[in-house]
């Protein structure tokens, strides 16, 4: 078994969401997940496939997004895996939706944090152990640091 550490492509402005599933109508799923919490967002969506042909399934409505989507699972290519980069939209507004998707089995990471997947790679295949997501910690915040915390999430209208 050989262990390597794949660096994702994440354009600027963007978060990706990386995660496992198990069916070929994964990537369909995905998409209507994502349109149905929110017409503005940008996004694509690869999937990688585990049996038959084996192909990255993909879909999207922005052509950019689904290509660099597309380079990741290549990249990747770890069995019903699956990548998600979107742009005007938050993950934490689709995460439970996609999480409640009949055949999605795990998340990895989403975020806009530069972001390195682990990958285990056998005879047979390839998949993912998890997830480097941006940095380590530097210290630990204190009460300014807080304030900052606080004033953002209001700031982005995720608390009052």
């Amino acid at each position: 078994m050989e262990l390597k550490s794949v660096a994702m492509e994440i354009p600027e402005g963007s978060n990706i969401i990386i995660g496992h599933s198990h069916f070929i109508k994964t990537v369909e799923d995905l998409y209507e997940i994502v349109v149905g919490i929110s017409a503005q967002a940008k996004f694509g969506i690869a999937f990688c496939e585990a049996s038959g042909p084996c192909l990255i399934r993909t879909a999207g409505n922005d052509k950019e997004l689904q290509d660099i989507a597309t380079k990741n699972a290549q990249a990747i290519a770890a069995g019903h895996s699956f990548v998600i980069l979107m742009k005007q939209a938050y993950p934490i507004n689709f995460l439970n939706a996609i999480k409640q998707c009949q055949e999605v089995c795990n998340i990895h990471c989403a975020t806009a944090n530069p972001v390195e997947v682990i990958i285990a790679e056998t005879q047979q295949g390839r998949g993912i152990l998890g997830v480097v997501d941006g940095f380590s910690p530097k210290g630990v915040e204190n009460a300014e640091d807080i304030q900052a915390r606080q004033k953002f999430l209001r700031q982005i209208g995720y608390k009052l």
